[in-house]
């Protein structure tokens, strides 16, 4: 693995990874990915993560990069844009793969890709607290952008459920 400077060119600690193998998820890894979110505590009970994962292989602006060592799933991002900006959702890494840089390479390989379809930024969500994750996305040089996520489900069944799912909260 070569070394240098971090994710934000400024130098830093210089981390090894394992040897991984970058790649588009195959379909036929659906369940595994899928098994891994929720090993990983992606998965909410209104979100469908197969067809999250299914639109995501299936469109024209999305695809999801796999993280494979010998043969084994070990991580996962969902990437896309709208034209305008870049995101990532359901980056998912083993937790024994963790902290030997295997999130570092697919936000790498991530950005890759936006920057090859002419993105001009990439931005991503991370749920309140849980701040080792706000600390791996400031190390790669995110910042707090200064703005706030609002949805709405159009579906009344999965709004029901999200707010089951919140105890009635948000």
């Amino acid at each position: 693995m070569p070394t240098g400077p971090g994710p934000d060119g400024r130098g830093g600690q210089v981390v090894h990874t394992r040897a991984v193998d970058l790649r588009d998820l195959q379909r036929g890894e659906a369940d595994r990915a899928v098994a891994l979110w929720e090993q990983c505590g992606l998965t909410r009970p209104w979100n469908d993560p197969r067809a999250d994962l299914s639109r995501a292989l299936s469109g024209e602006t999305s695809t999801v990069l796999a993280a494979v060592e010998a043969g084994r799933l070990v991580g996962t991002a969902m990437v896309g844009h709208d034209g305008h900006r870049g995101w990532v959702y359901y980056l998912a890494v083993s937790p024994e793969h963790r902290r030997v840089g295997v999130g570092r390479l697919l936000m790498q390989a991530c950005e890759q890709w936006l920057q090859d379809r002419g993105a001009p930024k990439v931005q991503l969500t991370v749920r309140r607290g849980n701040p080792d994750v706000l600390g791996f996305y400031r190390a790669l040089g995110y910042t707090d952008q200064e703005t706030l996520v609002l949805g709405r489900f159009l579906d009344p069944e999965l709004e029901e459920r999200r707010r089951v799912g919140t105890g009635g909260q948000g």
